[in-house]
């Protein structure tokens, strides 16, 4: 799904069940950043991870290195 607020295209996964419980991205296309924000409150906090950060994040959830947090 994608949301276009700010001129992001924002995304979150295709398995969101619709209750808001999802984190969405959007790349910053002027500095190669990667935001990061709560799909329930889009116009609130914003992270902001460097593209090498995030492929260490998704590295590591495909190694199932953060499992855990899932139980």
């Amino acid at each position: 799904m994608t949301n276009t607020t700010d001129g992001l295209q924002w995304r979150k996964a295709a398995a969101s069940n619709g209750t808001g419980a999802c984190v969405e991205f959007a790349a910053a296309p002027a500095t190669g950043a990667i935001l990061v924000r709560d799909s329930k409150d889009p116009h609130g906090a914003v992270l902001t991870f460097t593209r090498r950060e995030i492929a260490a994040f998704l590295d590591g959830a495909k190694a199932g290195e953060f499992d855990d947090f899932g139980h």
